[in-house]
């Protein structure tokens, strides 16, 4: 073998210290069925074979053989194994990180049922070890820890935000006593964000407020840390991860808050939700839950009640995949649209089956795959040309922003809006 540098090292000693049952298995099992490249949008958009998601599998699992199997140390090129070199690094960056949404749609078309975003995410983090990361998404990561949300938004200019949108909501509900509560002690709920929110989707924070305040929520949001989002998840960084997933944990701590609302970001609630006690290592002492389930509650329990006349266009929902596909949250924001709007259309597929918007990830974050990202897109934008809508509903930022600029490169002419959006609207 050739002389491998201390980075090369330590993304092997990483790959060696995963290798528990859960990941030799879908190292070893792939039967190159080919059936999940019929359900990529990769490989779907582009016929190619590395798209196919078990060529990323084999890719991960090509190095583990090299290493880690006699057959793969004596006869690497009879048996596919490959060395973890410059240009398998290479291979890996563009494979793992520039040609997959981790959507997990895969997966659920795999014969044999690997998790092929499992084994990406793997890889990932073999080069995160490696210090190989797009630099796009690293800088979103570097962000988000040095200053507490991906965007470096300066504090004042939140808090700017936020005293603006209280006349906003004191406007909208014809009350001057109306307030979105910030740093608010001995409160029921504290409230997160996805940093676009503040910065370019402003009125999507009146929107849920106005939701909260309909409904006599005891709520607040917190001025340090409010970033549901975690794009350490994405590059493999789990350490920088569970500073991020703790920082909200503290913050609800220190309101005296017993619920966290995980606000409408799919990533960021699977990170928070499911992934976030793994990286603590403990279970929290809070609950979690998303504003999607929140809000179907409240409509359930009378809190708010929705006029569904107000909403006279055709509308359709777009199922963001960590939310719905890897998190279960199917029913919920169908029933809160269905209460809300008189005519609903389901895109096809749908539910677990439908497509990515194509900016999941990280995509949206690596700048260096923007063209690629809208290529693979167009899958989406043709469902929802097919739906005939005019208003599509997602409960995830992450896809509003990857929608939004569908919508203007397909010329779909459609309006986006997220849950508490359309519920604001009708209430």
């Amino acid at each position: 073998m050739t002389k491998l540098t201390e980075q090369q090292n330590k993304a092997l000693e990483f790959l060696n210290s995963r290798l528990n049952a859960k990941l030799l298995t879908y190292l070893n099992s792939c039967v190159h069925c080919g059936l999940c490249g019929t359900s990529c949008q990769y490989y779907i958009t582009e016929h190619k074979a590395k798209n196919i998601p078990a060529s990323k599998v084999d890719l991960v699992a090509s190095i583990y053989r090299r290493y880690h199997t006699f057959a793969g140390k004596t006869f690497p090129k009879l048996t596919g194994a490959r060395e973890l070199n410059d240009k398998t690094a290479e291979e890996m960056i563009d494979s793992l990180f520039g040609s997959c949404t981790m959507c997990g749609r895969c997966v659920s078309h795999c014969s044999i049922g690997i998790d092929i975003p499992f084994v990406v995410r793997t890889g990932r983090m073999m080069l995160q070890q490696m210090g190989l990361v797009p630099k796009s998404i690293q800088s979103t990561v570097d962000a988000a820890l040095n200053s507490g949300n991906n965007m470096a938004i300066p504090t004042q200019d939140f808090i700017d935000t936020i005293n603006w949108l209280n006349e906003d909501l004191q406007f909208e509900v014809n009350d001057d006593d109306a307030t979105i509560p910030l740093d608010k002690e001995n409160v029921k709920m504290l409230y997160t964000l996805n940093p676009r929110e503040p910065k370019f989707f402003p009125l999507s924070i009146s929107a849920i407020a106005k939701v909260f305040y309909m409904a006599g929520e005891s709520w607040t949001i917190s001025t340090k840390f409010y970033d549901i989002t975690n794009y350490a998840y994405f590059i493999g960084d789990e350490q920088g991860a569970g500073v991020i997933a703790k920082r909200l944990i503290d913050e609800a701590l220190r309101f005296g808050a017993g619920t966290v609302i995980l606000g409408e970001c799919g990533h960021g609630s699977r990170a928070m939700r499911w992934e976030g006690p793994n990286w603590l290592g403990e279970k929290y002492p809070v609950e979690t839950i998303t504003a999607v389930e929140l809000i179907a509650q409240y409509i359930r329990d009378g809190k708010i009640k929705p006029d569904k006349s107000k909403i006279k266009e055709k509308v359709t929902i777009h199922d963001p995949c960590n939310l719905v596909r890897n998190g279960g949250v199917i029913e919920e924001q169908r029933y809160i649209v269905n209460q809300c709007c008189s005519d609903f259309v389901e895109m096809t597929p749908n539910r677990a089956d439908n497509f990515c918007c194509g900016g999941g990830g990280g995509q949206l974050a690596m700048s260096e795959y923007n063209e690629r990202r809208m290529r693979i897109g167009k899958l989406k934008a043709d469902q929802i040309r097919a739906t005939g809508a005019k208003i599509v509903i997602t409960p995830c930022h992450n896809c509003v922003d990857q929608l939004s600029s569908l919508n203007v490169e397909y010329n779909l002419g459609v309006t986006i809006k997220t849950i508490a959006e359309i519920v604001a609207d009708t209430i």
